[in-house]
């Protein structure tokens, strides 16, 4: 429940609701806009807030979303629901362009992924789900676009008669063209018409300007005179006949377009309610732009929502006082500049007035109290805390406050951002009330008090654990004594309830209430009594004070006024204030203290952390030297074991022959010389031991040596190894060959000659991205899918090296293979063509795609009797690179496009 009626009106959202409005592109929003309303469900508010959040998402990317030609046509499609009518020309074009932004919308949203399931991931699953169902018709608008050009003007080919029509039209109206002006320039050499004077138009008809004296020279007929009366304009009697024969033809021209109009419409007829369907997607996506826009005129954030009511926000705005303080700022600043520049322009000598330099303090009084922009507040209602009573200074924010809470909730559960920070939850209420203001009526017999009363009951009546109440300056408007008293008992059966409150008062026993009643807490709006200026910021968990004798000598009421006023409340209520103000200041003092004790914790807590990694660094790469010398260790190992078996080998394979035998043994004791000249740099096991453990880790000198040792070691032995490995390259090749003979059905792997299923031309695979390869092929690289390609044995490849030894792409050949496969598109449309015709375009197009490595194309051949369908799809199923063909999904197009897969 939303009460009262007003609501909207009193915490500001029917500006809301306009800003929005002006923000939508079409009627087809704003009408969004208008229905818009409160929601208690919090699945649906969630769906709307993540609908803005994806918006925004693809404002803030690099891809266009199309917002172009939002047209309302519903009025005129729904039209033609009945027989004999039809759409207009512009009616028509309007169409046209905004199915094209339905298509171009579906498209759009349906893109996404594949997972590992094979299902499609898309980008922006809320928005899609918008979008999954609406029909799409490009068939439709092929047709509209054969009847109008891009112009909005209707063809001259929409049909022969048309045609006939316009051409004989434009024969006839160039024969009157002459004709007036061979008869223009005669009269022009009598001395009857003016030089300067040209045909004009009268009525649709071409005439002659002429003098009134002059007009009887002229045989014809007038068809109308000038406001001055000098000139009339005369049809001559060679060219009546020719511009009614012009007015028969523009007649038959509108009676032709009719009927084309009229024989669409009943191909349109048919699809009437899906297309006003589809409307909705355009309508729901301009109301979700323009919600995405407020949100960033706002600088408003999409929380999640809670289903069970909970207020927590941190740095909360209320968004059109912030817009009303930026305005009165720009405003404020021109006046100082205009003021400026008129002082200035005085002479030095001139003084302002008494007056004058009066009402300039005044005016910069009132601006510093005015925040130049708003205090964000930071409001907490929870299960433990949900009444909250506030107080302080007047002109301090209390109403300010309250507003925010009612304006930003209401606006939260319509399904729009709301301006708090990031940090912060929301949740939902069931109902949402509110008392603020004078409602008092002469009509209805109500005075102020009343209608207070009334509002109570109201809210009395209807309150429940998931109700929001809004009371602005509970139980004024009556004597204090009494009211307060009726106040505090309202707000006991409120308490009882477990509602939801937020309250702004300035009676003593509310205050206290709090104290005596769990779940209630104080707040109160601060005031800084040093500067006298309220700080507009509210602090909950204790109780404010009014500031009154402050705020009166502020103000400027007379000293004697204010110690008459001190003396009848009594010094008992002055001191009492007094010790608040001082708590309060206290309070706001240890507050500081504790958030700078706070924040250098946080800060301690980070050097911490930042320490322990470092730690964690140094610990990590003492264990990675430590492995890399052990793997070092490990690799001289097996290079010793290495070199001893190869050694041995030689000798065996020699026959043990007493030079190579003795050679052999020479170069292991030189690499066992080398061995040890390494091991003496090692003064002993135990001393390493201790270096590791006092050290951690060996020193950096030590360490470079074994490093530099090493290297000396192995390039020592480098020529050996060279000359070995270019013995054992040959048997190697040959060996690898072997290999790939007898796996020649198996894995394709990065270096393999490969050519294309079907085809003869052979390739090399250069890369492997999963089941896709990048073959080159010539000078041309392409990439396409393994399954599609197989493996060519050294045997085959060199006998069609022999075969096509002799050809070679040259480089204009390449460059046309490039240019071709850059200019290549993914569809060819054979529609209206004959069917050897479309064969032999599919042919082409099917060889272009394989050659380019595409793995899917799409053919549109229209429905029709479904000869050019049949025929094709016959002809695709005799390609072997073809892996699989169907229709398109019925969005897209249907049975009128086939989708081949290579």
């Amino acid at each position: 429940m939303i009460y009262p009626k007003n609501f909207e009106q009193k915490i500001g959202f029917s500006e809301v609701r306009a800003l929005l409005r002006v923000r939508c592109l079409s009627p087809l929003g704003k009408e969004r806009v208008d229905a818009m309303m409160f929601s208690t469900d919090v699945k649906e508010v969630n769906r709307w807030l993540e609908e803005i959040r994806e918006f925004r998402r693809i404002q803030e990317g690099q891809d266009d979303f199309p917002l172009d030609n939002f047209f309302d046509v519903r009025e005129s499609v729904a039209r033609i629901r009945l027989e004999g009518t039809h759409m207009e020309v512009e009616e028509l074009f309007d169409l046209k362009r905004s199915l094209e932004t339905i298509i171009a919308i579906v498209a759009f949203l349906s893109r996404g992924e594949a997972t590992e399931q094979g299902e499609i991931k898309h980008f922006y699953p809320a928005l899609y789900d918008l979008a999954d169902g609406i029909a799409t018709f490009p068939l439709l608008v092929q047709r509209i676009s054969q009847i109008i050009d891009k112009f909005g003007k209707m063809r001259d080919n929409a049909s022969p008669e048309l045609l006939q029509i316009r051409r004989e039209l434009a024969r006839t109206e160039g024969s009157i063209s002459r004709t007036l002006y061979s008869i223009l320039r005669s009269a022009q050499g009598e001395g009857l018409v003016e030089k300067d004077v040209t045909p004009t138009i009268r009525d649709g008809r071409l005439v002659i300007p002429v003098a009134p004296g002059l007009k009887r020279r002229i045989s014809g007929i007038v068809h109308d005179e000038s406001a001055t009366g000098r000139t009339v304009y005369i049809e001559p009697t060679e060219v009546v006949e020719a511009n009614n024969r012009v007015r028969e033809l523009e007649s038959e021209e509108r009676r032709e377009m009719i009927r084309i109009l009229t024989d669409f419409a009943k191909k349109v007829r048919p699809n009437v309610r899906e297309i006003i369907d589809s409307y909705s997607l355009m309508a729901a996506i301009d109301f979700i732009r323009a919600k995405a826009e407020l949100a960033r005129y706002f600088k408003a954030f999409e929380p999640e929502v809670k289903a069970e009511p909970h207020i927590d926000w941190i740095r909360a705005i209320h968004p059109l006082l912030q817009l009303s303080l930026e305005r009165k700022c720009k405003e404020r600043l021109n006046t100082s500049l205009s003021r400026e520049e008129e002082v200035s322009s005085k002479d030095t000598d001139d003084s302002l007035s008494v007056q004058e330099i009066e009402l300039v303090s005044e005016e910069d009084n009132t601006s510093t109290s005015v925040p130049k922009s708003v205090v964000p507040l930071d409001i907490q209602l929870t299960k433990d805390k949900y009444l909250l009573i506030i107080s302080g200074p007047n002109a301090g924010g209390k109403s300010v406050c309250l507003k925010t809470v009612g304006l930003l909730q209401y606006m939260l559960q319509c399904g729009l951002s709301i301006p708090v920070g990031d940090r912060s939850t929301t949740g939902l209420f069931s109902d949402i009330m509110i008392d603020i203001g004078d409602e008092q009526s002469i009509e209805n017999d109500l005075s102020t008090y009343s209608s207070h009363l009334m509002n109570m009951k109201v809210m009395m009546r209807q309150a429940s654990d998931k109700t929001l109440i809004l009371i602005d300056e509970f139980g004024t408007g009556t004597e204090p004594q009494i009211g307060g008293a009726i106040a505090e008992a309202v707000l006991k059966q409120l308490w009882e309830k477990h509602a939801w409150a937020v309250i702004t008062t300035h009676y003593q026993n509310l205050k206290h209430f709090a104290e005596a009643h769990p779940g209630t807490a104080n707040g109160a709006m601060l005031y800084d009594r040093h500067e006298m200026r309220p700080l507009f910021q509210l602090a909950i968990g204790r109780p404010g004070s009014s500031f009154a004798i402050e705020i009166a000598r502020k103000t400027g009421i007379p000293e004697a006024v204010i110690k008459d006023a001190s003396s009848i409340v009594g010094s008992d209520y002055i001191q009492s204030d007094k010790y608040l103000q001082d708590i309060v200041r206290d309070k706001r003092y240890w507050e500081g203290k504790r958030q700078t004790i706070h924040s250098q914790e946080k800060e301690l807590s980070k050097s911490i952390a930042r320490y322990e990694r470092e730690i964690d660094a140094l610990e990590q790469s003492r264990k990675d030297i430590l492995n890399r010398a052990k793997r070092q260790a490990e690799e001289l190992i097996k290079e010793s074991n290495k070199r001893i078996e190869n050694a041995i080998k030689e000798i065996r394979e020699k026959q043990a022959e007493k030079e190579e035998t003795k050679r052999i043994r020479q170069e292991l004791a030189q690499y066992e010389a080398g061995l040890m000249d390494e091991d003496k740099l090692k003064p002993s096991d135990k001393s390493n031991k201790n270096k590791l453990k006092n050290g951690g880790l060996l020193s950096d000198e030590d360490f470079q040596k074994k490093v530099d040792k090493i290297k000396n070691r192995k390039e020592k032995h480098e020529q050996h190894l060279k000359t070995k490995a270019e013995k054992q390259q040959a048997a190697a090749e040959a060996l690898k060959n072997a290999v790939r003979k007898q796996q020649s059905g198996g894995v394709i792997m990065v270096g393999d000659n490969v050519r294309i299923k079907g085809l003869t031309s052979v390739g090399k695979v250069e890369a492997i991205d999963g089941k896709q390869a990048t073959v080159i092929f010539g000078g041309m690289r392409t990439k396409m899918s393994i399954s599609r390609l197989e493996r060519v044995d050294g045997a085959t490849l060199q006998q069609e090296q022999k075969q096509f030894q002799a050809y070679n792409y040259s480089r204009e050949t390449r460059e046309t293979i490039d240019k071709h496969r850059n200019q290549f598109h993914q569809e060819l449309d054979v529609r209206g063509m004959r069917a050897d015709e479309a064969l032999n375009q599919v042919q082409h197009f099917i060889d272009d795609a394989i050659l380019v490595g595409a793995s899917q194309v799409r053919i549109l051949h229209g429905k029709g009797n479904g000869i050019l369908r049949q025929l094709i799809r016959q002809y695709l199923g005799t390609v072997p690179n073809v892996t699989n063909y169907r229709d398109e999904h019925v969005q897209f197009g249907g049975a009128g496009i086939t989708v081949v897969e290579l």
